[in-house]
């Protein structure tokens, strides 16, 4: 299976629908969201294009494809918007045999990592993408697609056949790791 992960959309519609072509494009089965959907948080400017109604709309004609995470700028207020459960705090995918925990990264993150074997982790949160194998895990923070810090542009990621691509919005692949 393919999937495409995000993060930190924070309501912004022209970023979410970048991410969407590439979805179709690229042919994904589903879509992995690690939080912060609707809400653009207190710390952060109005993004361009905020339209929480919209993203709604967007997500809810593809729910069944969705797996999304509470972040921390998700409530239960945004949870009646959407058609897919977004409240819980972590996923765990299985794969072809490999595990994938899915989190947003406020309370599972790398320096506190959730107890078990997991083959990749994957958060967001930060807003700073990373991607790189640590022992025998692959560790992916997926940045934001509408607020990167650090420099970076905004990105998004893809887990496919065991690999791990982090993908700008103009979908240029920027790197890739495997397990």
């Amino acid at each position: 299976m393919k999937y495409l992960i995000v993060s930190d959309i924070h309501g912004s519609l022209p970023a979410l629908e970048k991410v969407l072509e590439f979805y179709k494009e690229q042919a994904c089965h589903m879509m992995f969201i690690l939080g912060d959907i609707l809400n653009y948080g207190p710390r952060n400017s109005i993004p361009e294009g905020i339209n929480p109604k919209g993203i709604a709309e967007r997500l809810n004609s593809m729910a069944d494809e969705i797996i999304a995470i509470r972040g921390n700028c998700d409530s239960e207020v945004d949870q009646m918007l959407l058609d897919f459960p977004i409240l819980a705090d972590y996923a765990l995918v299985a794969d072809n045999g490999k595990r994938l925990f899915l989190t947003h990264g406020h309370v599972y993150n790398e320096e506190k990592l959730p107890k078990g074997k997991h083959d990749y982790f994957f958060y967001g949160h930060t807003h700073l993408w990373k991607l790189e194998k640590k022992e025998n895990m692959v560790i992916c923070n997926t940045g934001s697609v509408t607020f990167p810090k650090g420099g970076n542009v905004p990105t998004f990621a893809i887990f496919e056949d065991g690999k791990v691509s982090i993908y700008d919005l103009n979908g240029t692949k920027l790197k890739e790791v495997s397990k």
